[in-house]
């Protein structure tokens, strides 16, 4: 699993990420290239601004952490066209420079935290997650529709 804590992995995803352009069409799944980009910023969202997502319940919370959490911190890669959660879903259009940017000073702003800033850091769905899990979620994340747009 790429370290995505270390300077020259972020950089290699923001280099893949400035192979894009407004026009790079997607291999699979339904969304452009400017809303895969705002969706993998919300990602981000959950790190950087969580007041502005909706905490699940006890139970809610309970489920996610032991049936979805290993899914999704585990190094397995996602496979293709999988459901997205409905508050990643991205439905209209958004500003192509503005998202890219936006994702990549979050690459770069949790790399320059560093792993120790993520040990033992609360995901608003899963509860306290290590830096290793935390690195998984991000890069599986990040590979996975960058390779959706053949970047």
């Amino acid at each position: 699993m790429e370290n995505i804590f270390d300077a020259k992995t972020a950089q290699n995803y923001i280099d893949r990420i400035n192979k894009l352009t407004p026009e790079t069409q997607r291999k699979w799944g339904k969304m452009t290239v400017d809303q895969v980009l705002a969706h993998l910023n919300v990602a981000y969202s959950f790190i950087f601004e969580p007041e502005k997502h909706k905490k699940p319940s006890f139970i809610a919370k309970f489920l996610l952490s032991k049936f979805v959490k290993p899914k999704i911190v585990n190094e397995k890669p996602y496979k293709q066209s999988l459901p997205t959660s409905p508050v990643f879903i991205i439905a209209d259009r958004k500003n192509f420079e503005e998202e890219k940017k936006k994702l990549v000073g979050n690459i770069q702003r949790v790399q320059q935290l560093g792993k120790e800033a993520f040990e033992g850091k609360e995901n608003t769905s899963f509860g306290i997650m290590t830096s290793q899990e935390w690195n998984n979620m991000l890069a599986k994340h990040l590979n996975h529709h960058l390779e959706q747009f053949g970047v």
